[in-house]
């Protein structure tokens, strides 16, 4: 062993002058998303805002936290790292919006074997794009340089919300009674679930390449599947203002079946009717491709529908009215019967 040999950060991997070209290309995409709320920079210890308190009688704040999952897998295979930041946002601010919150700000994690300062970039660009999108400041956020915990080209990516609803105005699914009517606004695809599935189907049983044209999609695979989460932001805030909305559900992991259900008081059973909204020919390629079963095709993928309001039958026509003025579609899916807290899909 050299013992006058010189170890330092580099040799372990670590690249500084990678990291501090990274933080300076994140600096500028994140403070284009900053509002006057927003008391600090970025590279602070922490990030302040400023909670608007004088705009609610009793305000609380709502958080959530998750993944892209398995859908970044794509990412790395397609060398297209711009979408993924827009998925985790749209899928966070859709968790905090069923519960009646309008996001306040987001925070991201990034941890990654080696550093590509063009790499980062692109997914910061997409976490700005998608936070600009939904009104809210990118507040901070952590990458770290972990070499040897992580494969080769691979990363993972995490973000955190938090949001703001009065306490009057908390939608938790309690006022959900016999007769409401379930409207579901249609997704663009995946979003973000189900994607261990979708690429055992495509990649292994089908034999795809990322860029391979599929007929049946009109679509390259690798551009269908990774078409970005959808924000309900707008569309249903704007309903929140007009409609007493009885409860929502945001359809990702578990499907229909899995995410309504979480809703659903005892003794009733929301019945969804799948005649009722067109279907997306991704899911009936998978489906005829890997030959699986409808049950789990519901469990697994949102089928076409992002995004479930639950709204009294005397209000449902105003409902669809009001989303049809912000430009979102939306299908009467089904209603809520007396029954066994079950959702029957028919």
């Amino acid at each position: 062993m050299d013992n006058n040999k010189k170890v330092d950060y580099a040799s372990a991997g670590v690249n500084l002058a990678a990291g501090d070209e990274a933080v300076a290309r994140i600096k500028k995409l994140a403070k284009a998303t900053f509002n006057p709320n927003v008391l600090s920079e970025i590279g602070s210890f922490g990030g302040l805002f400023k909670i608007p308190v004088a705009d609610y009688e009793e305000p609380v704040l709502v958080s959530s936290i998750d993944g892209v999952g398995t859908k970044l897998k794509l990412a790395f295979i397609s060398g297209n790292h711009t979408t993924v930041g827009q998925d985790i946002v749209c899928h966070c601010v859709n968790d905090i919006l069923v519960q009646g919150a309008l996001p306040l700000f987001f925070m991201d994690y990034i941890g990654v074997g080696k550093l590509d300062p063009k790499d980062l970039a692109d997914i910061v660009e997409g976490l700005s794009k998608a936070c600009k999108d939904n009104n809210m400041p990118l507040l901070g956020g952590e990458t770290a340089e972990m070499p040897g915990f992580y494969s080769a080209g691979e990363y993972d990516l995490v973000g955190s919300i938090i949001g703001i609803v009065d306490r009057k105005k908390i939608v938790d699914g309690s006022e959900i009674t016999e007769g409401d009517i379930l409207l579901g606004l249609p997704s663009i695809g995946l979003h973000t679930n189900g994607y261990s599935l979708a690429r055992k189907i495509c990649f292994e049983i089908a034999g795809l390449k990322i860029d391979d044209q599929v007929e049946m999609i009109d679509n390259e695979i690798g551009k269908e599947l990774l078409i970005p989460h959808r924000s309900y932001l707008h569309p249903v805030s704007a309903l929140m203002k007009e409609v007493r909305i009885a409860g929502m559900a945001h359809i990702t992991g578990g499907g229909i079946p899995g995410n309504l259900i979480r809703i659903l008081p005892e003794g009733l059973k929301a019945v969804v009717e799948r005649a009722n909204w067109p279907d997306l020919p991704i899911f009936a390629y998978l489906q005829t491709t890997g030959g699986v079963a409808d049950s789990d095709m519901y469990d697994a993928f949102n089928m076409g529908i992002g995004y479930i309001v639950v709204v009294k039958e005397a209000d449902a026509y105003k409902a669809e009215s009001i989303l049809a003025e912000k430009g979102q579609t939306s299908f009467r899916i089904g209603k809520i019967e007396k029954g066994k807290k079950v959702v029957e899909i028919v």
